[in-house]
């Protein structure tokens, strides 16, 4: 298997065809439903990527960015928001906190494919 992929969302019709589309890459994938989980699968995982929604029932994928940015363990995983927040001012957001793409949603699939490889140089 190819490199680790976590996938954090709470919509099921978001993160089941991501999920299909990651592993017919040929990448390891897990996913979670909520930034509380997020923070512990990036721990027992460790993604080499997590793609990340910024609405999420308690802890956003905000903090959640951050803490990965803030933590040594975790400041050189790729992160790649999806999110229907699409004013700059929350892209500007995202970036400033350190994510490495921002895809807003609708998205291509394709698209979404294209950037994880890309970051991950495969």
């Amino acid at each position: 298997m190819g490199k680790k992929i976590l996938i954090v969302d709470d919509e099921p019709s978001i993160t089941v065809p991501l999920k299909f589309l990651m592993e017919q890459n040929q990448f390891q994938v897990r996913v979670v439903h909520s930034g509380e989980d997020a923070l512990t699968a990036v721990d027992d995982f460790q993604p080499d990527l997590v793609l990340l929604d910024v609405m999420l029932p308690a802890v956003d994928g905000f903090q959640v960015c951050q803490s990965i940015r803030e933590k040594p363990s975790s400041r050189n995983i790729k992160v790649v928001f999806l999110s229907a927040m699409t004013r700059d001012l929350d892209i500007a957001k995202g970036n400033t906190l350190g994510a490495d793409a921002y895809i807003t949603k609708p998205f291509s699939n394709a698209d979404v494919v294209n950037q994880v490889k890309d970051l991950l140089n495969e």
